[in-house]
C-alpha cells in the first residue's frame, strides 16, 4: 500500500506515520507544482494532503483525476479546494473535530477582548489614565452559532461555562446539547436579531456563499459582536465593512478571507474595532501531529474494511 504524504513539511508526518504503521509505503510531496508529476509516477493508494499555501493553485485536477488516489484524507477541516468529485471513485475524509476546543477557545478570546473592551484599557494603561468602569459580562447573553458541526458544538460547550443562552442554525434541526434552541438555517435573519455574539462556523457551499450579505447585517441586533472562523466567502466582505464602519457591529474578530494573504490595501487593516488573524485559528502547538494521529487511526479501519470516519458527503460539502 503506497501513501503519499502532501504537506509543506511532511518528513515528522512521514516519521509519525511509519512508527504506526510500518507496513506501508510513504512518500512525499511538499509542494503544489510537484504534486501532478509525482502522483504520475507513482500512483498511490491513500493522499494524505494539507492545504498549506491556500486555494489558489492547489493542483485538485490532479488528485481527483483518474489516476488519482482511491482515498483524499485532508489534514484539516475545509474541503471547498476539492471541488465537486464522484464518491464512488474518490472517498473523501477530512480532520474535523481536530482543532474544534482550539477553535472554541479563539472565538472566546475574541469576544472577551470586545466584551471586556480591551482597546480601551491599553489605552488608558498607554496614559496612565485610573478610569473606573463597570465590567460587561458574558453570561445572560445570547451567543449564535451559525453551524453545529465540530467546531459550533466546542463552541457551545465553552459557551454554557460563561452561562450564556445559546441558539444554533444548521440544515436540518434536531435537538443538540449545549444548545438551548436549535433552529434551521433558514431562520438565520430571525435569530440575528436576538443574538449579542455571533460566530460562524459553517463550511462554504453554494448554500453558504454570501450567506451573510447585507439583507443579514440588516436583521443583526445592534451592537453585536461576530467571528469569522469559517471559510472566505461566507461573510460578504463589503457587507461586513460597512456595519463595521456604521456600527451596526461593535466589532468583528477574522480569521478568514476572500483573498489570503490579506492584501495589503484591504480595508479591514485601517478598521479600529477588527481583529485580522493569519486563518490559524485552528492551528496550535502539534496539531499537524494530532491530525496525522487522527489519520493514523483512520488507515487502521481502512485496513480491516471498517467504516471511515468523517467521510465528506461531496453533494453536502462537509
Amino acid at each position: 500500500m503506497k501513501i503519499m504524504i502532501h504537506a509543506a513539511h511532511p518528513a515528522p508526518l512521514a516519521e509519525q506515520l511509519r512508527a504506526a504503521h510500518s507496513d506501508v509505503t510513504i512518500l512525499t510531496c511538499s509542494s503544489y507544482e510537484a504534486l501532478p508529476g509525482v502522483l504520475a509516477e507513482h500512483r498511490p493508494d491513500i493522499v494524505y494532503s494539507i492545504r498549506f499555501d491556500g486555494t489558489s493553485g492547489f493542483p485538485t485536477c490532479a488528485l481527483l483525476d483518474k489516476h488519482g488516489p482511491r482515498w483524499i484524507a485532508v489534514g484539516g477541516s475545509g474541503v471547498d479546494h476539492l471541488g465537486h468529485w464522484d464518491p464512488d471513485r474518490t472517498t473523501v475524509t477530512n480532520a474535523a473535530g481536530v482543532a474544534a476546543p482550539m477553535m472554541a477557545e479563539y472565538a472566546f478570546g475574541c469576544f472577551l477582548h470586545f466584551s471586556l473592551d480591551i482597546p480601551e484599557l491599553q489605552k488608558h494603561k498607554s496614559e496612565r489614565r485610573w478610569s473606573p468602569r463597570t465590567m460587561s459580562p458574558l453570561r445572560n447573553k445570547t451567543l449564535l452559532i451559525v453551524g453545529l458541526g465540530h467546531t459550533g458544538r466546542a463552541v457551545a460547550r465553552l459557551a454554557k461555562s460563561f452561562g450564556m443562552h445559546v441558539v444554533g442554525t444548521r440544515a436540518r434541526p434536531r435537538p443538540m446539547e449545549n444548545v438551548d434552541d436549535v433552529r434551521s438555517a433558514d431562520a438565520l435573519h430571525e435569530v440575528c436579531g436576538q443574538a449579542d455574539m455571533i460566530v460562524v462556523c459553517t463550511p462554504l457551499l453554494d448554500s453558504t456563499r454570501n450567506l451573510f450579505d447585507g439583507a443579514t447585517f440588516a436583521a443583526i441586533k445592534p451592537g453585536a459582536v461576530l467571528v469569522d472562523v469559517s471559510r472566505g466567502g461566507v461573510v460578504q466582505s463589503e457587507a461586513l465593512i460597512q456595519a463595521l464602519r456604521t456600527g451596526r457591529l461593535t466589532g468583528a474578530a477574522l480569521d478568514v478571507f476572500d483573498t489570503e494573504p490579506l492584501p495589503e490595501d484591504s480595508p479591514y487593516w485601517d478598521l479600529p474595532n477588527t481583529i485580522i488573524s493569519p486563518h490559524c485559528s485552528s492551528v496550535f502547538a502539534d496539531w499537524d501531529a494530532a491530525s496525522m494521529a487522527f489519520f493514523c487511526e483512520n488507515l487502521t479501519r481502512w485496513k480491516v474494511g471498517k467504516s471511515l470516519l468523517n467521510i465528506v458527503d461531496p453533494a453536502r460539502g462537509y
